[in-house]
């Protein structure tokens, strides 16, 4: 005990030991070490705050050699306190802030700082910079930030605040920079904001505010720089804005705006920037805008804009980038647009603008980007629209431009991006490859071209994306050397006329998707396929291939779709494809295949279409191969192991049409009936529900939209998930055909419906059985985000297939993270899929409604209900992106700040500085953004997300 308080007292004698050091030293390394003490520093950013042992004869103020501090010019006060981007966190008191007397700067930004914000802070009476922005700070904004009456910089942005703005701020008349951006604060813009007497910078964007944009803000007659978008207003721009006369960058994008654009913001003849995209601005472009002579960004895209591109903008020398795209503007695109000398980016997809491309775009202006996509454009390309050469994105898509590519593109070298699908274009494909270092993506598809693919595609050494599909009359053969290309991962040319032989793969190593469906090729395949181990999709149906189907293919460990139909091949199928883990759709239907149907439960899903028209092939789902069951052998000893195999046959059929006949007797509702899909042996519905292990507790399912579930073992050893649910007697010839539609939809990324069991009260669904949980239960496993994507997009390639491949669509109806399941390989898999649709039927009538549905007429109910499942998309790559963070998130997402979101999503994913990667988490968080859009009708459709997703 006494070694024990020996112990206490020296611990005290030491603490009052440092103490007097430290007081003896200076008030200002007091204060500091205190704070030290409060703040979490795991990575010992202020390893060097301490004070020597001793006394300190000459007052020395330690603090002033320490990291983060400055003091005046004699060491007397401390004048700058910074400990910005120390990875420090906790809560500040801001107890004894008051020493600080002299502090003029105060820097904690990019720390992880939490808690209400400190009151002490608000002491600091000469202040002139208060920088808080990137932190955690929470909780009502704390009166009293009035009495820093110096203060010329206030930087908030990124907290987690609530409630509203302070008013109060408006009272420093010396302030020129406020930054409350990305904070979560709600409600109104103050009116008290129009009353800054020396504000230049106000950046608002990004909280939940809300109410009318004040036109008190109209008065900020100093301000240069106003960003107050990504909210929730009501209503339109108040036309006092125009009003503000020193203005140069105006942002009040993605805002809910609406209305039209007032004219007085022509007034704003120094305004160089105008941001209002996304919202929903109506009427047309004001003539005023001529008078923006400074004006070099134009964004007014993602609205509900009508008319023509007015002569206006054709004074604008200085404009650089002019954004419409996604409006409801008309008419033809004003020749002087081409005259415009600054002009690099312009974008007007997606309007109903008609006639000729001015003919001398890119000849007077470095034009970088040109989107037109998805108008009604006719005519050629404007011959010297790259000859600037720094042309690198070029987007002419769907729309009905016609003749030669070249000259246009023939030198265009600095190429990236070129989509010209879906117009008429003719003659030959003018690109030299060899002069395309930089080009990764090229579309040409649904056009007239001619004259076969360049034999130097092997050339192009960033190109990822190829696609000349459905050019009828392209030709020629595929370049020998096509399968070298480094990086390349999609070629496409299905219906093009393509003669000769398939060129050896070699090299193939990144390539994904091969689709030569419809051509004239021959010969054989090749065996070196062997090579392309990350083959996913491999289309050859529809040519004149001969010889055997390589037992390499069926070793490609992400081959998923397969279709060698319509060709001449003979030999056996490759074994192997029976117990591939990838394979979801394997199609060898009309060639001179022989030999048996592996065996296999991949295999049993294709269904018999995916076989027919081979008569040497036998096998299920087939015709049984003759000889497969001889009970009649030659010798005596197996005529005696038949004849016993025989009557164990016959004792166990008896047996279980027992049992069979003593579940109809038990109350059951009907007689049963079973239906089977590709996959599922052809079993009585005695037989399967013989099968199921809570029978009981199933039959008495107490609600007509009850669902439940339970595991079942089939007589063959199968395992299923089986789910029930009670129908009305006089619907159950209605809800059959769209059992059925569900049934048949086969896709790697959709659990499959094996088959049903029903009587006119009851109905068991049969589905594969899925042993790794859902996404909801495995959200928060720790995954590398080449995971994390991949789950995304196999999540969108299974609802894209509902949406556009299932004919008439069908709608998910509930998607959302515990209805997508895991299977053995962590594969994710729909589920639930059309059941919303089916309790739906079980309610109705037989009414129009249903008749419409099940013929697959356009009628709303199925429009709003894609839009629904795009909408969940977007949500569940929110909660795939934040680890689950972010749930039931689409609605807010929306008024957050986009860069504050992406910051933490960026951390969250620990990805560091790889820039790659933060890219595509990026490009992810975008789509999420788009599938998340209030208005159903500006959400992508899946096909559109899908493409979104694997844009590079």
């Amino acid at each position: 005990m006494e070694i024990s308080h020996s112990f206490f007292f020296y611990n005290l004698l030491l603490l009052f030991m440092f103490s007097a050091a430290v007081s003896a030293a200076d008030l200002y390394s007091e204060t500091l070490l205190s704070l030290k003490s409060e703040l979490t520093d795991d990575y010992d950013s202020l390893q060097d705050w301490s004070v020597p042992p001793g006394q300190n004869p000459s007052a020395k103020i330690y603090a002033c050699s320490w990291s983060g501090v400055k003091c005046n010019s004699n060491n007397s006060s401390v004048t700058s306190l910074d400990l910005s981007v120390k990875r420090l966190a906790g809560s500040i008191s801001g107890v004894n802030f008051s020493v600080f007397t002299d502090l003029l700067d105060l820097n904690l930004s990019y720390n992880s700082f939490s808690g209400k914000l400190p009151l002490g802070m608000f002491t600091l009476a000469n202040l002139t910079s208060l920088d808080i922005s990137r932190n955690n700070f929470s909780g009502q904004f704390p009166a009293g930030i009035s009495g820093l009456t110096n203060l010329v910089v206030f930087d908030a942005f990124s907290n987690s605040f609530s409630g509203s703005l302070p008013a109060e701020v408006s009272q420093l008349q010396n302030l020129k920079v406020l930054n409350l951006a990305g904070s979560y604060f709600k409600g109104p813009i103050p009116l008290e904001y129009g009353n800054f007497q020396s504000l230049e910078f106000i950046h608002l964007a990004g909280n939940m505010l809300s109410g009318n944009i004040p036109p008190e803000l109209g008065k900020l007659k100093t301000v240069t720089h106003m960003e107050i978008g990504y909210n929730s207003y009501q209503g339109g721009i108040p036309w006092q804005l125009g009003n503000m006369s020193q203005l140069q960058y105006l942002d009040i994008a993605y805002a809910n705006l609406s209305e039209s654009i007032p004219r007085e913001l022509g007034n704003l003849t120094k305004l160089e920037s105008l941001f209002l995209f996304r919202n929903q601005l109506s009427g047309s472009i004001p003539v005023e805008f001529s008078k923006l002579q400074s004006l070099t960004s134009l964004d007014l895209s993602d609205n509900e804009i009508s008319g023509p591109i007015p002569d206006s903008l054709l004074e604008l020398k200085n404009l650089k980038l002019l954004s419409l795209f996604y409006n409801e503007m008309s008419g033809a695109v004003p020749e002087g647009i081409a005259e415009l000398p600054s002009l690099e980016t312009l974008l007007i997809w997606n309007n109903y603008f008609s006639g000729n491309l001015p003919q001398d775009l890119g000849r007077n202006s470095n034009l970088m980007w040109v989107d037109v996509s998805t108008n009604n454009f006719n005519g050629s390309i404007p011959a010297d629209i790259c000859v600037k050469g720094v042309l690198f994105k070029l987007m002419l898509f769907s729309n009905n431009f016609s003749g030669s590519l070249a000259p246009s593109l023939s030198n265009c070298s600095s190429l990236v991006r070129l989509r010209l699908e879906d117009n008429s274009f003719s003659g030959e494909i003018p690109l030299k490859f060899s002069n395309f270092r930089d080009l990764s993506y090229v579309d040409l598809s649904e056009n007239k071209l001619t004259g076969g693919i360049p034999i130097d595609i092997d050339q192009a050494p960033k190109l990822e994306y190829f696609n000349v599909s459905n050019n009828p009359e392209l030709g020629g053969t595929i370049p020998a050397q096509t399968w070298s290309l480094p990086v390349l991962q999609n070629f496409s040319a299905s219906s093009c006329s393509i003669v000769g032989n398939l060129p050896a793969f070699g090299s193939c190593k990144s390539i994904s998707v091969i689709e030569l469906n419809m051509n004239s090729l021959s010969g054989g395949v090749p065996d070196s396929v062997s090579s392309c181990r990350a083959l996913e999709r491999f289309g050859l149906a529809n040519n004149n291939l001969s010889g055997h189907i390589p037992e390499e293919l069926a070793s490609l460990p992400a081959l998923r779709v397969l279709d060698l139909s319509h060709n001449s091949l003979d030999g056996p199928i490759p074994s192997k494809f029976g117990s591939s883990s990838s394979l979801s759709l394997l199609n060898v239907s009309f060639n001179d295949i022989s030999g048996t149907i592996p065996s296999g439960k991949v295999v049993k899903t294709m269904g018999s279409s995916a076989f027919v028209g081979n008569p040497k092939l036998c096998g299920e789902p087939l015709r049984s191969c003759p000889g497969s069951v001889a009970i009649f052998g030659s010798r005596g000893t197996g005529k005696l192991i038949w004849v016993l195999l025989l009557c164990a046959g016959i004792l166990m059929f008896l047996a279980l049409s027992a049992l069979g006949v003593l579940y109809f007797y038990k109350g059951s509702k009907g007689q049963w009936k079973m239906v089977s899909f590709a996959g599922l042996p052809q079993f009585k519905a005695s037989d399967v529900l013989k099968s199921f292990s809570s029978i009981e507790s199933m039959d008495d399912a107490s609600s007509p939209t009850s669902a439940s579930v339970c595991k079942a073992v089939l007589p063959t050893g199968i395992t299923v998930s089986v789910k029930k649910f009670e129908c009305d007697p006089k619907l159950v010839n209605v809800m059959l055909p769209f059992i059925t539609r569900i049934g048949s939809a086969r896709h790697k990324n959709l659990i499959r419906l094996l088959g049903f069991c029903y009587n006119k009260h009851l109905v068991y669904l049969l589905y594969d059985y899925l042993p790794n949980g859902s996404l909801s239960e495995n959200i928060r496993v720790k995954r590398e985000w080449a995971a994390k994507y991949k789950i995304v997009v196999s999540i969108a390639r299974g609802l894209c297939f509902l949406h556009h491949e299932c004919h008439p669509a069908v709608g998910h109806g509930d998607l959302r993270s515990s209805n997508i399941m895991f299977d053995e390989n962590m594969e994710p898999h729909l589920t639930e899929f059309g059941f919303k649709h089916l309790l739906e039927l079980n309610k109705t009538s037989g009414t129009a409604e249903t008749s419409t549905m099940d013929t697959g007429a356009a009628n709303s109910s199925v429009e709003e209900e894609l839009y629904r499942d795009v909408y969940s998309f977007g949500e569940i790559m929110l909660e795939i992106l934040s680890n689950g963070r972010l749930t039931n998130s689409g609605a807010s997402l929306h008024g957050k700040s986009r860069e504050s979101v992406l910051r933490e999503i960026i951390n969250e994913n620990e990805v560091g500085s790889n820039t790659s990667v933060q890219q595509e988490i990026k490009r992810v968080l975008e789509v999420a953004t788009l599938c998340t859009r209030s208005r159903p009708s500006d959400r992508p459709s899946m096909e559109d997300t899908l493409k979104l997703l694997q844009a590079r």
